[in-house]
């Protein structure tokens, strides 16, 4: 009848490969021809059972390895699980030599591709023009210290913020704080360090200040237990025990920003970054904050505290020592006596009649060698001429007897102290002529 019997019951081995198809078990030792109606001997698997097995074997490849299933070895040093086990930290804790130096920036740069418009792109697609924000800066802060990091506006004082807050990575140099390495040690130093920005929107307006302290909290992971003492410990910290209960929304700009310092200490930071706290804050409130923080967050705490900004009066009346940035260089860096004493020029005040003030501005530069600037009226009749003399008072005699000779009638001169934003001026001439 055609059919084709086999000699012996198919075994176990058998029903199991022609189940699978052809893979696993043992060979199959013939197939059956229906034309010939026999059994052909053959060590060739079929056509259809190698495409079904290229095609598991494509799955298998794709699919990734069950767990349980000849385990390799496992690369830990790859494997971030959240947490460390003792002998972890032993390894990445900071030793005696580096904690007194509790942020420590070499040889940093960081720079960012430009933004090029359609027509360059077409023009010129494989030229790349590159952004310097930070070149070469090296920065030493000590514990418990108030440092500030004073600059123009486009210096890279939030660059560099934002490196040492891990959300940008430095292309060149080393960043280390409180002893962990930031290209290996990202974890613990957002552990260890707190960054709080003018003006940010962690905080829920509609919520009271206790109820977005008690968020943070979770977020941070501190126990049930805990969290009702430490809530009530920043709220005393920062003055705002009173206020809990009120919504955040109803607060004014120096009520924010003590919040904000409350949810950052709530951590229990080693370093707390500000970045520039004040701006948006009255001269009065302003003026509070400063003193809050001055002798709060740093005298109280023990919290050491890097403090970004661009007026002079605040950085050189809060820190203890000051970094001056400028288009990304660290031009000058010191105690505010330090920094006061390179800005070595003298700045003079001379008063003049109106009608000679043209004749002894031309004078003074051509042969004084001084560029004085016109200032303010002196009621209706003079005007005051300021400029830098930097050889100090012998010149400044030089300069009248050279009017005077000249028959320019000389009023007034008279020597101005300079202000901490004329120090901050000629520190940043002084960076871009070297």
């Amino acid at each position: 009848m055609g059919t084709c019997r086999r000699s012996s019951p198919r075994s176990g081995q058998d029903r199991r490969y022609a189940r699978d198809g052809g893979r696993g078990g043992v060979p199959r030792s013939s197939l059956c021809n229906r034309e010939s109606s026999t059994c052909l001997p053959t060590d060739r698997p079929s056509r259809s059972g190698s495409l079904a097995r290229a095609r598991r074997e494509a799955l298998r490849l794709a699919l990734p390895r069950p767990i349980g299933r000849r385990p390799g070895p496992v690369n830990t040093e790859t494997i971030d699980l959240g947490h460390r086990t003792p002998q972890a930290e032993e390894v990445v804790r900071p030793t005696r030599a580096t904690r007194d130096v509790v942020v420590r920036i070499e040889q940093v740069e960081k720079r960012f591709p430009v933004r090029r418009s359609w027509k360059d792109l077409v023009r010129h697609p494989l030229r790349r023009e590159w952004h310097e924000v930070l070149r070469s800066v090296s920065i030493d802060v000590h514990r418990g210290e108030f440092f500030g990091l004073l600059g123009p506006n486009g210096a890279g004082k939030t660059t560099l913020f934002k490196a040492l807050a891990t959300l940008v990575a430095p292309d060149a140099g080393r960043i280390e704080v409180a002893g962990y390495d930031l290209r290996t040690d990202a974890r613990s130093i957002r552990r260890v360090l707190c960054p709080v920005i003018a003006d940010e929107r962690s905080l829920n307006w509609r919520l009271s200040a206790r109820e977005n302290l008690r968020v943070f909290a979770g977020l941070y992971r501190l126990e049930a237990r805990e969290r009702t003492h430490e809530i009530g410990r920043v709220l005393e910290v920062v003055g705002l025990e009173e206020a809990a209960e009120r919504p955040a929304g109803q607060f004014s700009s120096g009520m924010k920003q003590r919040l904000l310092i409350a949810r950052a200490l709530l951590a229990r930071p080693e370093v707390l970054l500000l970045d520039e706290p004040t701006r948006s804050l009255d001269p009065v409130s302003a003026r509070d904050f400063r003193r809050f923080l001055r002798d709060e967050v740093v005298g109280q705490q023990g919290c050491t505290v890097l403090l970004a900004t661009h007026s002079a009066d605040e950085a050189f009346g809060l820190c203890d020592r000051l970094a001056v940035l400028d288009r990304g260089r660290l031009v000058a860096q010191g105690t505010a006596a330090d920094l006061a004493s390179k800005a070595r020029q003298s700045r003079y005040r001379i008063v003049v009649p109106r009608v000679q003030e043209h004749h002894a501005v031309q004078l003074l530069q051509a042969e004084g060698g001084v560029a004085f600037s016109r200032r303010n009226d002196v009621g209706s009749e003079w005007r005051s001429l300021e400029g830098n003399l930097p050889a100090g008072t012998e010149q400044a005699g030089q300069i009248t007897r050279l009017l005077v000779g000249r028959g320019i009638d000389v009023g007034e001169v008279r020597r101005i102290d300079p202000s901490l934003a004329d120090i901050l001026e000629r520190l940043v001439a002084e960076g871009a002529a070297a």
